[in-house]
């Protein structure tokens, strides 16, 4: 068997480069996972859009995060016409709070590289915060809130774009090595395999970073609008109800089991954010491996000394964020065109 592309590694990020190929025309796309599409880092994700408030810098990854943020109300518009499938695109923003004066100091300092950097966000004094978001703690210092840090149903992003694949000629190898895949020929290969690309790629750059997470059980309505920052965690609260609490970051290599103290420890933050959670039973948890690289700018470009192999992994706690830009760089790489407000170059790993 041959095929033109074949992309290793089925998580939002391969999946979104195979659409973005199958948009531009090109041959037959092969995609290869070792489990199943989405079920790594995809799945357990948060699916927040969040370049603001998870930024700390006017740097190139800041501008990365930025330009691809403009791109998501098209990129899940396309799907849901594509598909059907509505990835829950909530644009309700952001609020990153504070609760010490310490940490207000903190938000403050980074305001004014914001202010500088022209990002839409407006300082909130506590009886603001409350005005917007009665559920959170009067023991809220001051905050900010970010317009346009808005979120995503992560898991149905994971559904749309799958459904993509196979309403689209795109042939999916699931629960298959690519050591088991030896019958395979392809033209190109586009390396997309997240916190596992060690075991493919020539140079060790690449490691798992495990965050837990939990979902509290859904109530009858939505107790939050917005997506909640504190410094000891965050609020995603979903469209039924659900509220995501997240997330832990630990360097524990591939061990992916979920421990009481992270969980004991994100219930925590939830009651101490919205003190009415802390009534609310855990209705599920769970761990994921983010791909970590130093600096964390993904490598996104050609695989030097590699003919005809791409890569783009390393993005950390950007990968749902980032997919739509990612695809549209590399398929600008393979045909050599470039016209999407982001340089070629950017996140290569040809650095």
């Amino acid at each position: 068997m041959s095929s033109d592309f074949l992309i290793i590694g089925g998580g939002v990020i391969g999946m979104s480069i195979a659409r973005e190929l199958r948009k531009r025309g090109v041959g037959s796309i092969s995609i290869v996972d070792k489990g199943r599409v989405g079920a790594e880092a995809s799945w357990a994700a948060a699916g927040m859009l969040a370049p603001n408030a998870e930024c700390h810098a006017d740097d190139e990854l800041f501008r990365l995060c930025t330009a691809c943020n403009a791109l998501y109300p098209t990129f899940a518009a396309g799907l849901f016409d594509e598909t059907g499938i509505d990835i829950e695109l909530d644009r309700t923003g952001t609020i990153s709070l504070a609760f010490t004066e310490e940490e207000a100091a903190e938000l403050d300092a980074k305001f004014q590289w914001q202010q500088n950097a022209g990002i839409a966000v407006e300082k909130l004094l506590a009886n603001e915060i409350q005005k917007l978001e009665p559920a959170i703690s009067p023991k809220v210092h001051s905050g900010y809130r970010y317009p346009n840090d808005w979120q995503v149903e992560n898991r149905k992003l994971v559904a749309a774009l799958r459904k993509y694949c196979e309403m689209n000629g795109i042939e999916l190898i699931e629960n298959t090595a690519i050591n088991d895949c030896n019958g395979i020929k392809a033209e190109n290969i586009i390396f997309t395999a997240g916190a596992w690309s060690n075991d493919l790629l020539p140079s060790p750059e690449v490691k798992p970073i495990r965050g837990q997470m939990i979902r509290l059980a859904a109530a009858d309505s939505r107790i939050l609008r917005h997506v909640i920052y504190s410094p000891r965690g965050y609020l995603v609260p979903r469209a039924d109800g659900r509220v995501l609490v997240g997330a832990t970051v630990e360097d524990v290599g591939f061990r992916k089991e979920v421990t009481p103290a992270a969980i004991a420890a994100l219930k925590s933050a939830a009651e101490e954010i919205a003190p009415s959670l802390g009534n609310v039973d855990i209705a599920e948890s769970w761990a994921g491996l983010r791909p970590f690289v130093e600096g964390e700018i993904p490598m996104i470009g050609r695989v030097p000394h590699l003919e005809n192999a791409f890569v783009a992994t390393g993005h950390y706690r950007n990968g749902i964020l980032l997919a739509p830009i990612t695809a549209k760089m590399i398929a600008d790489e393979i045909i050599g065109t470039s016209k999407f407000g982001v340089p070629a170059s950017a996140g290569s790993v040809n650095r």
